[in-house]
């Protein structure tokens, strides 16, 4: 009786090696399916995440800034793109002095291409009136600051308003051209603009020529 026990459960166990084989086929091949499913699952939150959001697109977006409200002398700033610029309102004899210390700047003219077109002139600027800037400094993107009243002629005798960068000396004139002998290499960059009418400007496109 004992060998046919034996006999009999020895039968059994064979008849069940095909099916346990074929059940662990089964699930070695759904936990591969469900896996890669998972992994996908897990793989495509990733892969959105690096999508731009509304709010990264927003920022290379054009600015609208009303300058109605700017006094002669005074300067306001606005974000574009996520940088500071500076609009400045000149006033005649800041714009008539301009000229004076062209020989102590290290690009008077504007030759350097890194602004509009329109730019390359004395005032570096479409209105003379309003100077419109990046205010970061072109050394290694320190912001300057905006001294009055006399106070930069400490940093250039004789000019009596400018842009200085306290991190490294640079300093620049009221077009923001800058001087000779400093770190920076560049005058301060002029971002494209336009102007809808007297009181609006666009920072951020020029106007189409037609």
């Amino acid at each position: 009786m004992s060998d046919v026990s034996v006999d009999t459960n020895e039968s059994a166990t064979n008849n069940e090696q095909p099916k346990s084989s074929d059940r662990r086929k089964f699930l070695t091949v759904g936990t591969c399916v469900v896996g890669a499913i998972g992994a996908v699952g897990a793989a495509v939150p990733f892969v959105a995440s690096w999508q731009p959001s509304a709010k990264a697109k927003a920022a290379g977006a054009d600015v609208q800034v009303d300058i109605s409200a700017i006094q002669l002398g005074q300067m306001i700033r606005v974000k574009w793109r996520g940088k500071p610029v500076w609009i400045v309102r000149r006033t005649p004899e800041l714009l008539e002095s301009l000229s004076v210390h062209e020989g102590e700047l290290r690009d008077p003219n504007s030759e350097t291409e890194q602004q509009p077109a329109f730019a390359q002139n004395e005032y570096r600027s479409l209105k003379s009136e309003y100077l419109i800037l990046v205010g970061i400094c072109t050394h290694l993107g320190c912001s300057p600051q905006h001294l009055v009243d006399g106070s930069f002629e400490q940093y250039a005798e004789g000019v009596a308003e400018g842009f200085f960068c306290p991190c490294h000396g640079s300093k620049f004139d009221m077009a923001g051209r800058v001087f000779q002998g400093v770190p920076a290499p560049l005058n301060l960059v002029v971002p494209p603009y336009q102007y809808v009418d007297d009181n609006t400007v666009i920072i951020g496109s020029v106007a189409e020529v037609v």
